[in-house]
């Protein structure tokens, strides 16, 4: 058990760091409500989808992998929002399972017989 969570995290710590520097830096350029739900709405669920979708294609789908960009953006919401920003984990979510369905059932290469 513990060599697949070593595993996991070997083979996803990259897109985790991605995700979680964007959760932290982006939030610091809102600068009024147009800036903030263009962070919250379009560049946070893009960086998700890109990274999920990568992740996805070069790695397979994992289930473990949205819980963690979940989990990542938590303490975001207490450092740069309030209690209604618990909708967006569900949003993340979403389009993280998304990317990593896409990137890893349908975009995966056939195999040769």
């Amino acid at each position: 058990m513990l060599e697949q969570i070593k595993t996991a995290f070997k083979e996803s710590w990259v897109y985790w760091l991605i995700i979680a520097v964007l959760y932290y830096l982006l939030p610091l350029i809102m600068r009024d409500v147009v800036s903030a739900m263009l962070v919250l709405w379009f560049a946070l669920p893009l960086a998700c989808l890109v990274c999920s979708l990568h992740h996805g294609v070069k790695r397979g789908f994992r289930w473990y992998f949205f819980i963690v960009v979940v989990l990542l953006f938590v303490p975001a919401i207490y450092l740069y929002f309030n209690s209604s920003a618990w909708f967006y984990t569900l949003l993340y979510a979403g389009v993280t399972l998304l990317g990593s369905f896409i990137g890893g059932v349908v975009c995966r290469p056939k195999k040769r017989r």
